[in-house]
């Protein structure tokens, strides 16, 4: 028990930062801008079982996918890194702008889906659960899915308090940390290759 409280912190903070909320609160804002409340929280409980399942499906079967490929965990890690650096780079670089959908599968693509889990999330699970095991990267999903859940329903709300370029500015800085967990991720996927071969 200990050891899953110790980890906790090791797995909630890289999946903070790759779920990003600050990044998709301005998007969830404009889809849902001319819906009445019902069809507001059929979006926000849409998007949340979306994104566990899908999650949790890519938590169980993305080893099994690695064997039968022959990828191991640092080959994914390099991958995985520079995938992350390259979505950080462009999250830092693009403008906010306007994400069209279908009302009424909206919960679940786009913003469940890729919005809430999308690369970043995805790799950052495989990463997390390689270094500390399923269990503390589970209720750190967990924990996130309702910090995203609280960040939806209070949405008006957030964006007064910090208006829409402050909520853009906390992206940006979630955008700076994910591309720095991006490069750890890399450096050590190579320094474990290279501690593998000697």
């Amino acid at each position: 028990m200990w050891e899953i409280l110790k980890a906790l912190p090791n797995t909630f903070i890289p999946l903070f930062v790759a779920t990003d909320v600050a990044a998709t609160l301005p998007i969830f804002l404009s889809l849902t801008r001319n819906m009445a409340e019902s069809e507001k929280k059929t979006i926000i409980r849409q998007s949340t079982i979306t994104t566990l399942a899908v999650s949790l499906a890519f938590v169980v079967v993305g080893e099994t996918v690695f064997k039968i490929l022959g990828i191991t965990v640092d080959d994914f890690k390099i991958a995985g890194g520079l995938v992350l650096l390259v979505l950080a780079i462009l999250e830092l670089m693009r403008d906010s702008e306007e994400i069209k959908a279908t009302r009424s599968t909206a919960g679940v693509v786009p913003i469940g889906v890729p919005l809430i889990v999308g690369p970043a999330v995805l790799t950052t699970l495989i990463v997390l659960i390689d270094h500390y095991g399923v269990v503390p990267t589970t209720i750190s999903l967990i924990l996130n899915l309702i910090i995203v859940w609280v960040a939806f329903t209070k949405a008006q709300r957030l964006t007064k308090i910090f208006g829409k370029n402050g909520i853009a500015a906390i992206s940006k800085i979630m955008a700076l940390l994910l591309a720095a967990i991006a490069v750890m991720m890399v450096r050590l996927g190579v320094e474990n290759i290279i501690l593998n071969k000697f």
